[in-house]
């Protein structure tokens, strides 16, 4: 190892060359060796100009962290380098709280593009959408940030505002007013919708695990024996902690391969397998993923639909099959580097592809049209009436004008419930799970 010192007006930068032996490699080898201290001396006379003459002063740390910045974001769209500050808030992200707008983002074409909101935060509330893409950030542009910047921008004190100029589908831009807030890490929520369970995950991070156990655990408690079906719900999810997608993935499968990383070395190729025990009891499950499903989400529905354990329904997930590793660079924070592909149990790679349903189905506008009276068999004059199995007369449903008058003329005192928008997508799942569950019990029958 050869130490390169380049002394640069008051400091000194030392790099650190690795020349063998020309005994000692081949020239191949060699050639590569003299090219890269090239290179590094390159990087040291660029480094010293930009430091003596820049037409304002910058400092050391601002030139290397820049250097380090651009070299890793030249990678792809997920490697980077964090400074302490920005590794400190990612621990937090992934921990507990943290301030502000509560959006998933990557960068394209030199915008900040939302791969998706987060539940219940000011940024979901304001009504930013998947694949919005932001220009401004309190009138500033975002082309020539790093991401990084744009996110350290979008941060700040809860309660303060914040003015980002979105461009969505094509149309004119427009300015959207967000007010930062504390960002809590609730990634876990779930309901009943008649005899079949729902669960939403939003992200995965450390409580995830424990968050699906819980919900299962209290739909179960819920619905009893009525427990007829799952949805889980993935769309919009941006990912997370590989850890905590394997143990989802877990929870509902009895044996095989999750999922399993390949990086450049054969020998650290790693695979994940389930253990045993299903917390539904093998009941069926429809998985829900869109255009902003990613990540780890595409990793348990990867998972699900490989052992054919869940229909997957919604459109095309986002198609990120890369794993970051976070390496801590002592005081200096860290860097996230893309260091394996991942790979679902049949080999599939997801990478730019994503995961295609098994059912497609665009959320779509439900409304209910107005059809009006239509003319039925019992309407018509002399019409036979129902026997039934035992012959006897069945009497019409239909209610007489009397009854029609009695129910519309009282007025009701209960205030009508403020329903839900309606879900298409959610809609076609749980009546998916609905007819399975009545196909099964007729098969029994």
């Amino acid at each position: 190892m050869k130490k390169i010192i380049l002394k640069t007006a008051g400091a000194v930068v030392v790099i650190y060359s690795i020349l063998a032996s020309p005994s000692a490699m081949s020239a191949e080898k060699e050639k590569i060796a003299v090219d890269t201290y090239r290179m590094l001396n390159l990087f040291g006379d660029v480094f010293e100009r930009v430091r003596a003459d820049y037409v304002q002063e910058v400092t050391d740390e601002e030139l290397i962290e820049a250097a380090i910045t651009g070299m890793l974001t030249s990678l792809d769209p997920h490697s980077s380098y964090l400074n302490a500050k920005n590794f400190k808030t990612m621990q937090v992200q992934t921990r507990g709280k943290f301030g502000g707008l509560g959006i998933e983002v990557t960068m394209e074409n030199g915008l900040v593009k939302v791969v998706s909101p987060i539940d219940d935060t000011p940024a979901h509330r304001a009504g930013l959408q998947s694949g919005d893409f932001i220009t401004h950030l309190n009138g500033e542009r975002v082309q020539g940030l790093t991401l990084s910047q744009a996110v350290d921008k979008m941060r700040g004190k809860v309660g303060e505002d914040i003015k980002l100029t979105i461009r969505r589908n094509g149309a004119k831009p427009f300015d959207v007013t967000v007010t930062r807030g504390v960002i809590p890490i609730r990634t876990v929520r779930s309901r009943t919708e008649g005899n079949i369970g729902y669960v939403r995950i939003s992200s995965f991070s450390q409580p995830t695990a424990d968050g699906i156990k819980k919900a299962i655990k209290k739909i179960k408690k819920d619905l009893g024996k009525k427990f007829k079906g799952l949805v889980l719900d993935l769309r919009n999810n941006p990912g997370g902690l590989l850890d905590q997608a394997i143990s989802v993935s877990d929870a509902f499968l009895e044996r095989g391969e999750i999922v399993s990383t390949r990086t450049r070395i054969k020998e650290e190729h790693q695979r994940f397998n389930a253990r045993k025990g299903d917390l539904t009891d093998g009941k069926p499950i429809v998985v829900l993923i869109n255009g902003g499903s990613a990540s780890a989400s595409e990793i348990v529905a990867g998972a699900l639909q490989d052992h054919n354990r869940a229909i997957i329904l919604g459109t095309k997930s986002f198609g990120k099959g890369s794993v970051q590793t976070i390496i801590p660079l002592g005081q200096h924070g860290a860097m996230r580097l893309t260091t394996a592909r991942y790979y679902t149990p049949s080999g599939r790679s997801i990478q730019g592809v994503g995961i295609t349903p098994d059912i497609t189905a665009e959320l779509v506008k439900v409304e209910k049209l107005a059809s009006g009276h239509n003319t039925r068999e019992e309407d018509l004059r002399g019409a036979l009436k129902n026997q039934g199995k035992n012959g006897s007369v069945k009497s019409s449903n239909k209610p007489e004008e009397g009854d029609k008058k009695a129910k519309t003329d009282g007025k009701s005192k209960e205030k009508p419930k403020a329903s839900r928008p309606i879900d298409s997508q959610l809609q076609r799942a749980l009546d998916l799970l609905r007819g399975v569950s009545l196909f099964s019990q007729r098969k029994k029958g």
